[in-house]
């Protein structure tokens, strides 16, 4: 019999499952670990509560947990509850799936002044992340700035436009819809440090700026290259550097209309944030690209801000005992092995690229990689205690785990907690999950 540990329980995670079971069958056991007691990761407190078509893949990762073979150990942190070489020790191959939930800080004058959010905090606050559940960030001012030319970037300019009618059939938490309620946001300012050529939103995301309520894109067309220019793009890149020119087509009578004007600010770097205690302004670098790369040019203004939401990136946290890449934010390995029996894989592996489908490939790849190592005689197979020593030593050490059955509990307790047309209302605090699954 062969034991994986995998750590996370986002996409990375489970695909990383669902590859094991395929590839072993019944000679594999899957424990999967997270910290919180509910599992899918990303999918629950990253993708965005107005998106849940893209939410619905959690459906393919229950048909995974609810094999015999493949567990959800929640509410157990690794590195904390139990470190990397008890788990080596208890299982012949370990998996670090557990992304990148850190925000790549700016590395800009005065970013830590207040109201001043990384994406991975302000996104975690919307969706009810209870580390991020009481982030309270103000929404009184006029001006919002949101840095970043990504689709997360595309996600929080959107959530910040629309109206609470939008919302219906969303799963965004309670607390974070009564504060956009009273929002008294005018304009939304996206900042691109290179120009359309580069952008890294995706068409479907940009397309549905088109469609908001009380909101219109604006992009100035002197920021527009010449059209012809658009043919060495790639098919996507395209499209979306299309939608950027119907945004600068809207004529000037429906801006007047809109009550949120949504600005695309290109060639446009941040250098310095101003205010007093509280962030006022961004000081901004016009730029120029110069083989795909943002050249300053000298040429400064200023952009009001009352709130400034950083949207360039992600770093994976550390993990005591296994060695990490503090350039590139990632644990460091090769190819996915990071130490003999200790793998990674995901946004842990590669860093934050990619669409939560990459996972699925990776995830497998992964499996070939221990099934190799397997092979080789390098694991050990068939002579540790696996998920019984872990049972063990979580009564030992009385860690209060949350199984997949629990988890089912409390998503039903969230189901019957949901305002009327909402899936969920999602718990924001970890006793309240807990006490969710009864007794």
């Amino acid at each position: 019999m062969r034991h994986i540990a995998i750590i996370g329980s986002g996409p990375a995670g489970y695909y990383t499952a669902e590859a094991a079971a395929k590839h072993w069958g019944d000679d594999v056991r899957v424990d999967i670990f997270d910290t919180l007691p509910v599992p899918y990761g990303l999918i629950r407190t990253g993708v965005a509560p107005d998106h849940q078509s893209i939410k619905g893949v959690s459906r393919r990762y229950e048909k995974t947990a609810l094999t015999d073979n493949v567990r959800f150990v929640g509410n157990v942190t690794v590195g904390k509850d139990i470190t990397i070489p008890e788990l080596q020790e208890l299982y012949d191959a370990v998996v670090l799936a557990t992304g990148a939930p850190n925000d790549r800080e700016l590395g800009m004058e005065d970013e830590n002044l207040a109201n001043v959010f990384g994406s991975a905090a302000f996104v975690g606050w919307y969706n009810g992340h209870p580390q991020f559940a009481d982030l309270d960030p103000d929404l009184s001012g006029k001006h919002a700035v949101v840095i970043g030319m990504g689709n997360v970037a595309l996600d929080v300019a959107r959530i910040l436009s629309k109206t609470e009618t939008e919302f219906a059939g969303s799963d965004i938490v309670g607390h974070a819809l009564d504060l956009l309620r009273s929002s008294k946001l005018e304009k939304i300012t996206i900042l691109g440090r290179r120009g359309p050529h580069q952008v890294a939103m995706t068409p479907k995301e940009l397309g549905e700026l088109l469609h908001l309520e009380r909101a219109t894109p604006r992009v100035d067309t002197e920021d527009l290259p010449d059209e012809a220019e658009d043919a060495i793009l790639e098919p996507g890149t395209r499209k979306s550097v299309t939608h950027l020119r119907s945004f600068a087509a809207i004529p000037e009578s429906v801006h007047a209309d809109a009550k949120i004007e949504i600005y695309f600010d290109l060639y446009a770097s941040p250098t310095v944030m101003h205010g007093d205690g509280k962030v006022a302004s961004v000081e901004v670098e016009r730029t120029t690209v110069e083989k795909g790369r943002a050249v300053g040019t000298g040429e400064m203004y200023s952009v009001p801000a009352d709130l400034v939401v950083s949207c360039i990136g992600y770093r994976t946290s550390p993990i005591p005992d296994v060695p990490f890449d503090q350039r590139a934010g990632r644990f460091a390995n090769d190819e996915g092995r990071i130490l003999t029996g200790l793998y990674c894989v995901g946004w842990a592996r590669r860093g934050p690229t990619g669409t939560i489908g990459t996972n699925r490939p990776d995830g497998y790849g992964m499996v070939e990689k221990i099934a190799e190592d397997d092979d080789a005689g390098l694991l050990g197979s068939g002579r540790k205690a696996g998920r019984e020593g872990f049972d063990a030593l979580a009564a030992s050490r009385k860690l209060d785990v949350v199984t997949f059955s629990d988890w089912k509990k409390i998503e039903e307790a969230e189901a019957a907690a949901a305002r009327d047309g909402a899936p969920r209302e999602k718990f924001v605090d970890i006793e309240a999950m807990i006490a969710a699954r009864g007794s």
